[in-house]
C-alpha cells in the first residue's frame, strides 16, 4: 500500500536509507526522530512509503516547492528513492515512483525533477521507464567546502 509515512515509520525509513547510503554516519542521539517529525509536519514535504503486510519495502521523498514562474505553478523534487534490496526488480520501485509523481501532479506541479548519483545503466533505465527524461536539463551540484 502506497501511503504517507507516519510517526511509527521512522525505523523502517532509516533502515531503507542505510541501504541507499551504507556509509552515512550514524545520527546523533535524538537528531533523527526530531528531523523525521519536522519532515512529517512541514507543508510541502511528503515522505511516502510502500507498506507490504506491515513491512516498509520502499520509500520516496517529495518536495513541492512554491514558484512564481509558470503561472505560479509549483514544481517538485523527488529524492531518496529506495526499494528493499531483496525486492528490487519486482515492480515496487515503479509503484512508489508512480504514486509520488501522482502526488506531485495532484499538488499542481508543472514538473518533477530528480537526480541520481548512480552510474549504472539499469538505474537510468529505471528512471526513464518511470517517465523521467535524462536529456531535458543539465544538473549541477554544489557542496559546502
Amino acid at each position: 500500500m502506497f501511503r504517507a509515512a507516519g510517526p511509527g515509520d521512522f525505523a523502517g525509513v532509516l533502515r531503507l536509507y542505510r541501504q541507499l547510503n551504507a556509509d552515512d554516519p550514524e545520527l546523533a542521539d535524538g537528531v533523527g526522530p526530531a528531523v523525521f517529525d519536522r519532515i512529517l509536519r512541514t507543508e510541502g514535504l511528503h515522505l511516502f512509503v510502500l507498506d507490504l503486510d506491515g513491512a516498509l519495502v520502499a520509500t520516496t521523498y517529495l518536495n513541492v516547492i512554491p514558484n512564481l514562474s509558470r503561472s505560479a505553478a509549483p514544481y517538485a523534487v523527488v529524492e531518496n528513492v529506495v526499494v528493499e534490496e531483496s525486492l528490487r526488480g519486482t515492480g515496487l520501485g515503479k509503484q512508489i515512483v508512480a504514486g509520488t509523481l501522482q502526488a506531485a501532479w495532484d499538488a499542481g506541479c508543472y514538473k518533477a525533477m530528480l537526480m541520481t548519483g548512480s552510474r549504472r545503466p539499469s538505474t537510468h533505465a529505471f528512471y526513464r521507464a518511470c517517465g523521467f527524461s535524462g536529456d531535458a536539463k543539465t544538473a549541477y551540484l554544489a557542496r559546502p567546502r
